[in-house]
């Protein structure tokens, strides 16, 4: 099992369904986790039972609400579902410190921190870091059309006190217009679609997906274009 810290203020649910979706299409057993505050998946993934924790199927990912750690999840997998905890992947979409120890998240996991740059949602994602032991190195996902230097400045400047090795690469999502249309469709749909999306949303999927995975591209671009069939 491979974990992946997704670490933000920003709402990233959706752009974790895709990754997971593509992981789906490429024969990996995926649970996606809601560590977040507001557990913004519990509205837009449905279910049929929405207690106060629980794990539903969607699209063949395994999506995981209310369950305050991993060994809390576990345990609930263990005595109260028909399945074993033997993903290939573990997705965790996080936004407190809290989160982040309670699902043991360590240097040897990928980090991705996304956020544009408002400030609530890089001092809110940036305060995951607290309680990381060692250095991490961590990856920027950012949600915006141009980064003005000033602004990665910023961003430097609230991290420098805390255990972060940002990685060279920097990955942008322009987020334009149509694309939040989309993501929209998809909610309203109850579907893990690509159909409106811009193009470089849809290549930024593939390459996490290959970032995560080290899948070669064409294989990965197969399944992320099974989710324009879907």
């Amino acid at each position: 099992m491979e974990k992946c810290a997704f670490i933000g203020g920003f709402d990233k649910i959706d752009l974790i369904l895709h990754i997971a979706k593509t992981l789906s299409n490429l024969n990996k057993k995926v649970l996606v986790v809601d560590a977040t505050t507001l557990q913004k998946s519990r509205y837009i993934v449905p279910t049929m039972t929405p207690t106060k924790k629980y794990i539903t199927t969607f699209e063949q990912v395994d999506v995981a609400v209310g369950f305050e750690s991993i060994d809390v999840l576990k345990q609930h997998i263990a005595t109260s579902e028909a399945k074993s905890f033997d993903y290939d992947y573990v997705l965790v979409d996080i936004d407190s410190p809290r989160g982040y120890v309670g699902y043991r998240i360590s240097p040897k996991d990928k980090h991705y921190f996304v956020t544009s740059f408002d400030i609530y949602s890089l001092k809110r994602g940036l305060q995951t870091f607290l309680y990381a032991k060692e250095p991490v190195n961590v990856t920027k996902v950012l949600f915006t059309k141009d980064m003005l230097p000033e602004e990665e400045e910023y961003l430097n400047f609230l991290s420098k006190k805390l255990k972060i090795r940002w990685n060279s690469e920097i990955i942008f999502f322009p987020f334009e217009a149509g694309d939040q249309s989309a993501i929209y469709a998809n909610q309203r749909s109850s579907r893990i679609r690509i159909r409106g999306l811009s193009t470089q949303y849809i290549d930024n999927i593939a390459f996490i997906t290959e970032d995560i995975t080290n899948i070669k591209t064409s294989e990965v671009k197969k399944a992320v274009k099974l989710m324009e069939k879907n």
